[in-house]
Order: structure tokens, then sequence, then C-alpha cells
């Protein structure tokens, strides 16, 4: 019965080295085979399209990147530390990828910072004007809590939603100062 085993598990390791898939299957994070980008606008797309399937990547972190000659610098704020290391290892691994600067802030880990998270999420997500913004894999509106201090980022369909998503944060009053609006509008209000 034994050799009948290892005979399953060797076929099992040979069909995950066929297929690729021998390091995810072992834990390891590895960048997709290929060639490698031609350009800084295609490696940003690589870049981005990583950063984003990041399973880690949630409403409290911002995670933005510059590429330029094939050296990336990762820029924003993460509310865990193991998440710095984590994005760039990832970004690391992207082919085409000669250098990652990782200049990461990881924001404190402080009770009052998590519960104000919760709290300004609730406040805004469960506002009917914007809980369509709450849906998906990782909500377009990104709450970054810093000793007690409130930045909206992200995106929005309209300048109303960013107001109203201004107001609602605000409301919690729990916030260290006034909330810092950064939220970008997909279509401004054209200027007359």
């Amino acid at each position: 019965m034994k050799p009948r085993i290892l005979g399953q598990m060797a076929m099992a390791a040979a069909l995950l080295s066929a297929f690729g898939i021998a390091g995810a299957w072992a834990g390891q994070n590895a960048a997709v085979p290929g060639p490698a980008p031609s350009s800084d606008e295609a490696l940003a797309k690589q870049v981005r399209h990583e950063i984003v399937m990041y399973p880690h990547y949630t409403i409290w972190d911002e995670i933005d990147f510059q590429v330029n000659h094939g050296s990336v610098e990762l820029i924003g704020e993460v509310n865990q530390p193991y998440k710095k290391s984590e994005l760039e290892k990832i970004v690391a691994h992207v082919p085409g990828v000669e250098s990652v600067t990782n200049q990461l802030e990881v924001l404190p880990l402080s009770p009052m910072d998590d519960r104000l998270r919760l709290q300004v999420a609730r406040a805004i997500y469960r506002d009917s004007a914007l809980s369509r913004y709450g849906m998906g894999v990782l909500p377009s509106i990104h709450i970054i809590v810093d000793n007690g201090h409130v930045t909206l980022t992200g995106v929005v369909a309209n300048d109303f939603d960013k107001q109203v998503a201004g107001v609602r944060a605000s409301s919690v009053g729990l916030s260290f100062g006034p909330i810092k609006n950064d939220l970008r509008v997909e279509k401004p209000a054209k200027k007359s």
C-alpha cells in the first residue's frame, strides 16, 4: 500500500510541475512566467495587476507606485507591517522589474485607529447613496487612519458622492481634526 501512495504523490508532484503550479502548491508567491514587458507602461499594468490581486489589500490601505525604466517605487500606506514586505516581494518577482524601492508607510497599530476605521466605513457604506461603492472584492473608497486622523482616498463617480462621503466620515466625530477628502472623481462637474 505504501508504494502506491508514494507513486500517487510522485505523480501529483509531476503534474503540478508540468503545469507550472508547483510553487503555488508549495505556498510560494511566484509571478506568472512570461516575457518581460517592453515598456514602463506595460510593466505598470503588470505591477498594478499584482497589487490589486494581493489578497490582503483592503479598504484600510492605499497602495500606489511609479515605474521608471524598470525600477518600481511603491508609495502609500498599509495598516499592517507584513503587507509592506509581502508587496515588495510580489512586485520584485514581476518579469521586467529591475529594482523595487519600498516607500510604503506602515500605519500605527492602534485599537483606537481600528475602531475609527470601522466606524467611518459603516457611516460611508451604510449610506444609500454610497452603498454601491462597497460592492465587489475591493471597494473603491479607502479609509486611511493615522493616529486618529482620517483621509479618504480612492475613486467615486461624481462630485456629489465625494461630498456625501466626506460628510458621512465627519459625522462619526472621533477624528482628531477635519477629515481629509482626497477622493478622485471619475466625471468631474463641467465648469461653466
